[in-house]
């Protein structure tokens, strides 16, 4: 009787123990996470917080995969803090994989909750490092799936119009696969900070086909019809994030420029085309990708060199003046395998897009920043292709990315911002 008063006291007590425990356990676990807004669009420009944003950045399109399985997880967070130390703001990596080993989309509608986790991770991981993600929807080519694994579950179903790869583009059934496919993304919920991909601003953007070509219709009205048909769906469920095509940059058919700056004719008559396709209203910025390597057969470096400078100003001119929108190069390298290949002319490569961008920024023009294609971590060779590069095992490379990310931030201020600005940039020139 005597210990009567005291019993709810100690009840109290202990359950504001436990709260502050429990709260304490999760102010640890994320207290290293910045505050992250969302990137929207001013016109030709990204804006953030205010400020113009310029996108120095890379792909590592293999995120997901290496996320699935304990022993490659690691690599994930590893290349993001080695992003985030350069100065790096965006990546780029695959949201999709459909059928096949580690498939996210095992079948239309059927998921695996083991690899959507590692999706969840990836994003988790970003936030923590302060990088966001340019999130790619699906493959034009056959790598993870593509648009050929849609077309052979509608033919194995029973219900696909054609067997050509193209009728991805076409399709009534496949259509509706994807549609599906898109809104059970967009509407995830992170398994770990337990925020709706559609509502986290983590995800700079996304995009809707890496390197869409229709070859069976090369006037272009079929792809425009689905990307205008996809992008008005996708901004139905998520308004919030910005949203590209993935285009190559190729001139279409009608495009006085397809003669004087498409880098051969096949380039005209793939069935895309950079304006039209970008000018669709639900497009918020273009997208362009830079291989001269494969775009040529006969160039030598420093014509690669003059083609590049020309390819750029040309859709940065696009930009200004027909589409009134960014554009963004989410692709580019120079391959190991040329002939009269030495590893400085990659370093002279990057560094002529880089001042491209740089110029287009200082003049508030719309080059609205570069991804180089591709960065890796050491013992991942089976992901390596011609352009890849471990950015730590090149110097010159790593220090040309710093000094790109410092002299953009130097553009709008954010060098000044907060003290990972200063550090990164204090002893660059």
């Amino acid at each position: 009787m005597g210990n009567g008063p005291l019993v709810p006291i100690l009840g109290f007590l202990t359950c504001v123990a436990f709260i502050y425990l429990s709260l304490g356990d999760l102010w640890s676990r994320f207290k290293g996470e910045r505050v992250l807004g969302f990137v929207s669009r001013n016109g030709t420009q990204f804006v953030l917080d205010g400020k113009p944003l310029y996108v120095n950045g890379w792909n590592s399109y293999w995120f997901m995969d290496h996320a699935v399985n304990d022993h490659s997880r690691h690599r994930v967070g590893a290349m993001l803090e080695a992003g985030s130390k350069m100065g790096l703001t965006v990546c780029r990596t695959w949201a999709f994989n459909d059928g096949g080993y580690n498939a996210l989309q095992i079948s239309p509608g059927r998921f695996d909750e083991r690899v959507f986790k590692a999706l969840d991770h990836v994003i988790a991981e970003a936030k923590t490092h302060g990088v966001r993600l340019l999130l790619s929807l699906v493959n034009n080519l056959q790598a993870y799936g593509g648009k050929t694994q849609y077309v052979n579950w509608a033919w194995q179903e029973g219900v696909g119009l054609s067997s050509s790869n193209d009728s991805f583009f076409f399709d009534p059934s496949i259509r509706r696969y994807f549609k599906n496919y898109l809104t059970v993304l967009l509407t995830r919920k992170n398994s770990i900070t337990g925020i709706e991909y559609r509502n986290d601003p983590t995800i700079f953007a996304w995009e809707l086909i890496n390197e869409p070509r229709c070859l069976t219709d090369i006037t272009g009205d079929t792809l425009q019809d689905w990307i205008n048909e996809m992008t008005a769906f996708i901004k139905s469920i998520d308004k919030k994030h910005l949203l590209t095509v993935g285009l190559e940059g190729f001139y279409g058919p009608k495009s006085p420029k397809r003669l004087t700056v498409n880098p051969e004719r096949w380039a005209s008559e793939l069935g895309s085309d950079f304006v039209r396709n970008s000018e669709s209203p639900d497009i918020d910025f273009a997208s362009v990708h830079i291989y001269p390597d494969h775009w040529f057969h006969d160039q030598g470096f420093e014509d690669k060199v003059k083609f590049v400078v020309k390819w750029m100003l040309s859709h940065i001119e696009d930009g200004d003046k027909e589409l009134k929108k960014p554009v963004l190069f989410t692709e580019f390298g120079l391959s190991n395998l040329n002939k009269d290949y030495e590893p400085s002319q990659r370093d002279r490569f990057y560094r002529t897009i880089f001042d491209v961008v740089y110029k287009s920024a200082k003049r508030k023009r719309s080059g609205a920043g570069t991804l180089v294609w591709q960065f890796l971590i050491q013992d991942m060779e089976g992901f390596n292709d011609d352009f890849g590069i471990v950015p730590w095992d090149k110097e010159s490379i790593q220090r040309l990315m710093t000094e790109q990310s410092c002299r953009l931030a130097r553009v709008t201020g954010r060098h000044l911002q907060d003290n990972k600005w200063r550090e990164i940039c204090s002893h660059r020139p």
